[in-house]
């Protein structure tokens, strides 16, 4: 299995756009489906995004949707998350995670094998 390693978390205000990255170990990157899944306090981790191992699918939780955008590039084995028009609900520790050879990027949990160990994403009001 594929170590992921998530960067690119902070603090920003309102408003304001991060993007997230989650770098892959192993030559394989290519034929793994990706997602991003958050995680606010007190609350289950949910779906926010994911990708299928071409990039010819892509899905969106619908409180994300229009603000955020997955993207990613196999040749630096690497997975974004641009999020824009942040908003406080959107603080969360967020997590990629990933399987192989999954035709669609589902969402849930157990739809992937593996995981990251997640960057805590804060927004102020």
């Amino acid at each position: 299995q594929a170590q992921l390693v998530e960067s690119g978390g902070g603090l920003v205000q309102a408003g304001g756009s991060l993007r997230l990255s989650c770098a892959a170990s192993g030559r394989t990157f290519s034929t793994y489906t990706m997602g991003w899944f958050r995680q606010a306090p007190g609350k289950e981790r949910e779906f926010v995004a994911g990708i299928t191992w071409s990039a010819a699918r892509t899905s969106y939780a619908n409180s994300v949707k229009g603000r955020f955008t997955i993207s990613r590039d196999n040749r630096k084995s690497t997975v974004y998350l641009q999020m824009e028009s942040l908003a406080p609900e959107d603080t969360a520790v967020y997590y990629c995670a990933g399987r192989s050879l999954a035709l669609f990027a589902g969402t849930k949990e157990t739809d992937y094998d593996f995981w990251g160990q997640g960057t805590q994403v804060t927004v102020s009001s």
